[in-house]
């Protein structure tokens, strides 16, 4: 996969991949050129056969502060109405290459995460989260309302009263409660941070990956669908999974009472 980008670090250690967000001396905020780039390198790294996991992580001391508003500078010294909704496109893109990639996405969030650059993090699919991150929904301090996603992703987090809470009272959220509420999966002291992150991202690099994109499909399509759909759905994936090379060895395995060395396949 491309390795080379202005505003990102893109970083392969075995299966694993990790794509920093490459702004610290404004705290990551997202300017066009790093969204863009977000986009691109989520769908490189999720063809990639031989990425089995991707991490998602800031430079410096935040996971990221959102939307640089410099951006629209511009718009906001006109009197002509700004337009967004084609820019969040952008947005958009990285949201449907995390959900859609078959291979698990962590965000690994220290410092702030804030705005759209929270939302991100809520795209991924598990979330670790040292002691210091502070989520930040910050839309409504500035009179927006939450976009790359946050509506749809908050909901289904943490329920639709704390959703408008969050939304709504634009109120910090530490690492601890964010995992307490449900918001992330995991959270661990700063100074632990780096080696839990890196754990779980080779936990899951080793694993079944073919199963994991099942499951994500099997896990995200039954929130949007009622439980017949969801059933047959079940079998369809079941009968591609009990097939892989990946079971295979699970079963046997599990038989001859030793680890699984899963391949992916």
């Amino acid at each position: 996969m491309r390795t080379t980008y202005q505003h990102l670090l893109i970083d392969q250690d075995g299966g694993v991949v990790t794509i920093t967000m490459n702004r610290p001396e404004v705290l990551n905020a997202l300017n066009a050129t790093m969204i863009t780039e977000l986009g691109a390198a989520a769908e490189d790294a999720a063809a990639d056969s031989a990425v089995r996991c991707i991490v998602l992580t800031g430079a410096g001391r935040a996971f990221g502060a959102g939307q640089d508003l410099n951006d629209f500078a511009a718009g906001y010294a006109s009197t002509e109405p700004i337009k967004v909704s084609d820019r969040l496109e952008q947005y958009h893109r990285i949201v449907r290459a995390i959900r859609a990639a078959p291979k698990p996405f962590i965000a690994a969030v220290q410092g702030v995460a804030a705005g759209a650059s929270c939302n991100l993090a809520l795209a991924c699919d598990l979330r670790i989260a040292a002691d210091n991150a502070r989520f930040l929904e910050a839309f409504a301090r500035i009179g927006l309302v939450p976009d790359a996603g946050g509506g749809f992703l908050l909901t289904r987090l943490v329920g639709l009263g704390k959703a408008l809470e969050l939304a709504l009272l634009a109120d910090e959220v530490s690492g601890p409660e964010a995992a307490r509420i449900g918001l992330v999966n995991f959270c661990v002291p700063l100074a632990e941070f780096p080696q839990a992150t890196h754990k779980l991202a080779q936990r899951l690099a080793n694993g079944p990956t073919t199963a994991y994109a099942l499951i994500k499909e099997l896990l995200y399509r039954a929130a949007e669908s009622d439980l017949n759909a969801s059933l047959a759905l079940e079998g369809q994936l079941q009968d591609t999974a009990i097939n892989t090379a990946d079971h295979r060895e699970g079963v046997t395995a599990f038989l001859a009472k030793r680890p699984p060395n899963y391949t992916g396949k």
